[in-house]
């Protein structure tokens, strides 16, 4: 008798071609369902549309993480080498740092000198960047996992190679044991199998 803990996944069904498996995401986005995917060997074109898939939040993160970037580049040379933030009102900021200003061509050092803050707060602006794209699209695809519970079924690895997938989410709101199987039977899916994950 086995003592392991286990949650159900969602449901996982299995289509003949590409076809069947647009039209089943097709279904299941009229059906309303939020939490789903598709699995197949290779990208089908249009399958975006008909799985009703909006617009990536990650180009949104990546911008603020660059213009994130070029504020504190700005704000980091301006403490330690000008003082702009005196000027403004905000002389506390000059007392807690030490300033080591940066003579350019002889000029006097203050917020006119800008352009030659310009190389770092690029190199910054694309380092926060970067960051933002890495951690951000960890964060939107629920990475790192060490083991999908879709691969505890023994006719998933199909996938990779002549298999095409429908699965629906147990977590999504409108999921439920006989209604969720019943939209899959109806949308022609074929060994459909409830998928359990190990606690």
């Amino acid at each position: 008798m086995s003592t392991t803990l286990k949650r159900v996944h969602g449901y996982l069904a299995e289509f003949d071609s590409v076809k069947e498996l647009y039209h089943a995401a097709e279904h299941v986005r009229d059906a309303g369902y939020q939490r789903w995917d598709v699995h197949s060997p290779f990208p089908i074109h249009g399958m975006d549309h008909a799985m009703g898939v909006s617009r990536s939040k990650l180009p949104i993160l990546v911008f603020c993480g660059g213009i994130t970037g070029t504020i504190v580049a700005f704000t980091l040379q301006t403490i330690t080498q000008t003082n702009f933030w005196s000027s403004i009102g905000l002389g506390f900021l000059e007392k807690i740092v030490e300033t080591y200003p940066t003579v350019v061509q002889g000029k006097p050092t203050d917020i006119w000198t800008l352009p030659a803050f310009f190389p770092v707060m690029f190199e910054l602006t694309i380092l926060f960047s970067a960051f933002t794209t890495l951690f951000g699209l960890l964060a939107l695809i629920g990475l790192p996992r060490w083991n999908h519970p879709l691969f505890a079924s023994k006719r998933f690895p199909k996938f990779s190679d002549d298999g095409f997938f429908v699965c629906i989410e147990a977590r999504d709101p409108k999921f439920s044991q006989e209604g969720t199987k019943s939209l899959l039977e109806k949308a022609g899916g074929k060994n459909i199998e409830l998928v359990e994950d190990e606690v």
